[in-house]
């Protein structure tokens, strides 16, 4: 039976009944008081949760409540953890996504990376030249069976110039914590290209936050390529 804080494994893993958690979430900025903290509730929980239980034995010597924590851990926890699991899991993820790009980037004596590498190239020397003509956006929040949600609403123009690659536009949401002074990302909102005209593109987005309440708003422009990866491999980005 497991211990821990939900990070890890055991964010995915921990199940009500079949271990213990630690919350992940931090009460003090200071790390010596949450470290003090932390070996409390470790300590508290060990002392009076996890130690009792499995000394609270019955007439046959043993603790039928520890039993029933093992057995919900091996039925709805260990099935899901086996190394075969692990195996599949990273060639479906990662190995086998990988095997396959690099046989399409080696093919025909490296055409597509020679491709890849000449779009990058032209796109990086020509990506200040992207001007924004027109930009609408409003963000609302709007109340729906007595409830309150956050609507998005933009439409953006931009003159691509002398740049070939696709375009995509997206709506970042965060809030801001002022004490720390950090942002966390929320969602994101696509943009939908709607039309053509020349070098102008005309991007229009209307969409329903998952997340009700007051956020942080910001609109960014970045290349895009079917055979990227992922953006991170190309990270040109405007925020606008």
């Amino acid at each position: 039976l497991n211990l821990s804080v939900l990070d890890g494994w055991w964010y995915e893993g921990y199940r009500e009944g079949a271990g213990w958690a630690i919350t992940d979430k931090r009460t003090y900025d200071n790390q010596s008081f949450q470290d003090e903290l932390d070996a409390s509730t470790i300590y508290s929980m060990l002392e009076n949760e996890i130690i009792p239980l499995y000394y609270a034995h019955n007439s046959q010597g043993y603790s039928p409540e520890w039993i029933q924590f093992i057995k919900k851990s091996m039925a709805e926890i260990a099935p899901h953890y086996t190394t075969k699991r692990m195996m599949d899991d990273y060639y479906d993820r990662f190995y086998g996504k990988l095997a396959k790009r690099s046989q399409q980037l080696h093919a025909d004596h490296y055409a597509k990376a020679k491709e890849l590498a000449q779009w990058k190239e032209d796109t990086a020397s020509k990506w200040d030249s992207l001007e924004v003509v027109k930009l609408e956006f409003n963000p609302n929040q709007i109340m729906e069976n007595s409830i309150s949600k956050n609507e998005v609403y933009g439409k953006v123009v931009i003159n691509r110039k002398d740049l070939k690659c696709d375009i995509g536009v997206e709506c970042v949401v965060v809030d801001h914590d002022p004490k720390s002074n950090e942002q966390q990302f929320i969602e994101s909102c696509p943009f939908e290209l709607v039309k053509e005209e020349g070098n102008l593109l005309y991007f229009e987005t209307r969409c329903g936050l998952k997340d009700p309440g007051a956020h942080q708003f910001g609109l960014r422009v970045y290349p895009t390529h079917p055979d990227l990866p992922h953006r991170m491999d190309f990270a040109y980005m405007r925020w606008i």
